[in-house]
């Protein structure tokens, strides 16, 4: 039985500009603002949720089957899915567009301009998750508003569990399309400022969010995580990682923990100690896709902070 991930697949363009923008930018001129930065590293990732999420759910050893649009430039991204062996049957290309791209410039300080061209991901809505026959469990994560739409209600409609990620897309949703899709989907899943940025838009507190629900897990960076399940909060602890390198894609990585649980039958704080156990090994590499853990070394990596085995035995 497959795990539905539906939402973006994009490449990330990873620019350093070795001074400081504040150097380069004179406030009294911001009007009228005109600069270019010298960029002499740049690295191009693999990246997207329903990229990143996948990716996670491979190294699980799920079988994670991406829904997801992309334009005439996704033949890398295509090899790639070929090479880990994720299947590509919803992988819909949309001619005479590009695949959704990020252009990230960071500089000495770590501060960052980000532009981001959404392209093919604009027509996710062509995608219909009510064809995948096979699936036992799905997510919903940023992506073109109506396929986001589209997915919740074809999730509920054959009744298939859903997770419902709305991350970087809570702008473009109003409070009525959140509540309507938090009354159709299992699950939902956010960070701690999108957290607050829901209970601001539709007027209700965590609380009452979680009460629609099954769980409502939000992630609160180094601090953990909390999982409101059946009345209570759960508190879920960092798992702490080898190296600090980079955060791009860690919430992806714990999703992707959170799915693997849910499938297996796990219970919410096993399901919770997973997803911080596979974040805090992404973020020990750069990039969304650039961690090669085993399985075994996972399951090993849990293990030295829970003491047991979230794979049984």
């Amino acid at each position: 039985m497959s795990i539905l991930v539906c939402g973006s697949m994009a490449y990330d363009n990873i620019m350093v500009f070795g001074d400081r923008f504040k150097n380069h930018i004179l406030p009294e001129q911001i009007h009228i603002l005109n600069v270019s930065f010298l960029v002499p590293e740049l690295r191009r990732d693999f990246g997207g949720c329903a990229g990143n999420i996948a990716y996670n759910l491979n190294l699980l050893g799920a079988d994670a089957l991406i829904v997801a649009t992309v334009g005439d430039d996704a033949a890398d991204y295509r090899r790639r899915l070929d090479h880990l062996g994720l299947r590509q049957d919803f992988v819909r290309h949309v001619p005479g567009t590009y695949t959704a791209q990020a252009f990230i410039t960071t500089d000495a300080d770590d501060n960052q301009i980000t532009a981001f061209h959404p392209g093919a991901m604009m027509y996710s809505h062509e995608n219909d998750v009510r064809k995948a026959t096979d699936a036992q469990l799905g997510i919903v994560s940023p992506d073109g508003r109506d396929g986001m739409l589209r997915h919740v209600e074809g999730f509920a409609e054959i009744g298939v569990p859903c997770m419902f990620d709305p991350g970087q897309a809570l702008p473009i949703l109003s409070a009525d399309e959140l509540l309507h899709c938090l009354k159709l989907a299992r699950y939902c899943t956010v960070n701690d400022y999108e957290a607050r940025l829901m209970c601001d838009k539709t007027g209700r507190s965590i609380e009452e969010l979680a009460a629609m629900v099954d769980a409502l897990v939000v992630t609160l960076g180094g601090e953990g995580s909390h999982i409101y399940t059946g009345g209570q909060r759960l508190e879920v602890p960092i798992v702490k990682a080898e190296a600090l390198v980079d955060p791009t894609g860690c919430g992806d990585a714990y999703r992707a923990g959170l799915l693997y649980g849910i499938a297996n039958g796990l219970d919410w704080l096993t399901c919770g100690r997973l997803a911080a156990t596979m974040g805090a090994i992404k973020i020990g590499h750069r990039g969304g896709q650039n961690h090669h853990p085993s399985r075994r070394e996972i399951e090993a990596f849990y293990r030295a902070t829970f003491g047991d085995s979230p794979f049984g035995g």
